[in-house]
């Protein structure tokens, strides 16, 4: 695929999101980029939430891993489904029942004013780096393959792809997201389900042969029960994977605000459960997706020499693999096109709604805008919206230069450390009656993920081996729930727990 159809595509879509734009951002307000007037239909939610979960990182990352992990992933799949139930019939009735539109308010109800500045705090931290990581992953695809070769920095492409972000959601913003993440969805999931069968077919695999082959090639393992210190080990999967959902959805606002535009909670809770089980089989796809490349990259050393010129000492190659394939192998345009198409979709999926939620966050919780005159509120909203941008570019032309593993793993330890304080402080106030003073909570919520960082740095020379896995992020907030319990001042009475809940 030349570059210059590369950037025909690249154009076309954008302009399809544009179009999208306008059509769903007429006689918008502020209610309309913070909630969507809450009138979106469950199933286009739940449909558009699979493209904002998978993103860039799926798309491209989860295929790179598999040669080592093989299909060990679904564990940590097993434990989302686990993490959607608790979102579903725990979380979801209590946002619908104060009637939140940003999830950060319930802190400041249940503990004060500094948590719910602390709660918001770190979700922008968590989300700038999240969505920085997989807008990242999607630029360097792209510097590599098209504009590396027509002379453009790197930080032009930074900036030319948030642009074109905020052109789309700066008048419709959730309501926009909502239908944006739909189209975009549809092209990744026809993109993968596409691949798999041309990649299949070339290599003259059916579709039931393709798990007898990996397993043959040594890449078929489900469950890694043998080793118990390694990261991967099954437990660790299941249970790494339901904390990172209840953390990286269930008090994120990025993820939580689309669930909030369903017209009531029945429909967010029906929303959750179909998403859920449809996010299983899609990161099937995206395993078995996985394997094929690197049976493929075996079968063509022409090929296999053009991927590894872009090693970065074994660390980062993996997130190269399916591009290499699609637009550097001998499969045809057809595969090139269907991959742009779902890496682009895979990228503003996730940074779109991100650069939405950013905005509704510190607009609601740090710039009190529901308190303004309504005159002032869309002026403070827009200028948020540019702020939040500027520090999306920097923060993923700062990635830049310290990124050192593949990005889904990448992603993954970012979000033990952020998300963990932001969880264990939902626990504790869900399922104590306890109260802690706000300097306590934020002091707390400080040093335990400072203090795990460093343990896990030196995990297995203190722990005869062992290395922490996906569970980290559990251990992360089940600390920061026994500290807030140790350092509690008050019992809070049954009547006041319920009564600061439904003021």
């Amino acid at each position: 695929m030349t570059k210059g159809q590369i950037i025909f595509v690249l154009i076309a879509y954008f302009l399809v999101l544009v179009l999208i734009s306008w059509l769903t951002s007429r006689k918008s307000d502020n209610d309309t980029f913070f909630s969507g007037n809450r009138n979106s239909r469950w199933y286009v939610v739940a449909f558009g939430m699979i493209g904002a979960s998978l993103s860039g990182v799926t798309f491209i990352s989860i295929p790179g891993t598999i040669d080592g992990n093989g299909f060990t992933y679904l564990q940590m799949a097993l434990g989302y489904i686990l993490g959607y139930a608790i979102i579903a019939f725990v979380l979801l009735p209590l946002y619908y029942r104060l009637n939140l539109t940003s999830i950060y308010g319930y802190l400041k109800q249940r503990f004060g004013r500094e948590a719910y500045k602390m709660g918001a705090g770190f979700f922008i931290l968590s989300r700038l780096i999240g969505a920085a990581l997989r807008m990242y992953l999607v630029v360097v695809v792209l510097q590599s393959f098209v504009f590396d070769p027509l002379g453009v920095g790197f930080e032009y492409t930074v900036v030319f792809s948030i642009l074109l972000i905020w052109v789309y959601t700066f008048r419709g913003g959730i309501k926009t997201i909502i239908w944006t993440d739909t189209l975009q969805t549809l092209f990744m999931l026809v993109s993968v389900g596409l691949s798999i069968y041309m990649i299949a077919g070339e290599m003259g695999i059916s579709i039931g042969e393709i798990y007898g082959k990996l397993d043959e090639a040594g890449m078929g393992t489900l469950f890694q029960t043998e080793d118990g210190n390694a990261g991967n080990y099954w437990i660790k999967g299941v249970l790494g994977g339901m904390f990172i959902t209840l953390g990286m959805t269930g008090v994120d606002q990025d993820m939580m605000q689309k669930n909030l535009t369903c017209r009531n909670q029945n429909e967010a809770q029906l929303n959750m459960v179909t998403f859920s089980v449809v996010l299983f089989f899609v990161n099937v796809l995206f395993i078995a997706l996985g394997g094929l490349l690197f049976l493929y990259i075996q079968s063509d050393p022409e090929v296999a020499t053009i991927w590894h010129s872009f090693d970065e000492g074994g660390k980062a190659q993996g997130d190269l693999l399916f591009a290499t394939i699609a637009l550097k192998g001998n499969l045809g345009i057809g595969l090139a096109v269907f991959f742009l198409l779902g890496l682009i979709a895979a990228a503003y999926s996730s940074a779109d709604s991100a650069l939405t939620s950013l905005t509704t966050s510190f607009s609601i919780d740090f710039m009190n805008i529901e308190e303004r005159e309504k005159k002032d509120q869309e002026r403070i909203r827009k200028i948020t919206h540019v702020l939040m941008s500027v520090a999306l570019l920097l923060t993923i032309l700062i990635f830049k230069y310290v990124k050192s593993d593949n990005v889904v793993w990448e992603l993954f330890k970012a979000a033990n450390y952020t998300y963990g304080p932001l969880l264990g402080l939902f626990m504790f106030g869900i399922l104590t009656k306890r109260q802690v003073k706000g300097l306590s909570i934020i002091l707390i919520s400080i040093l335990v993920p400072t203090g795990l960082f460093f343990l896990n740095k030196f995990s297995a020379q203190l722990f005869d081996g062992y290395l922490f896995g996906p569970e980290m992020l559990g251990i992360n907030s089940l600390m920061v729930f026994v500290f807030l319990w140790f350092f509690s001042t008050k019992i809070v009475s049954k009547t006041e727990s319920t009564d600061h809940l439904v003021e």
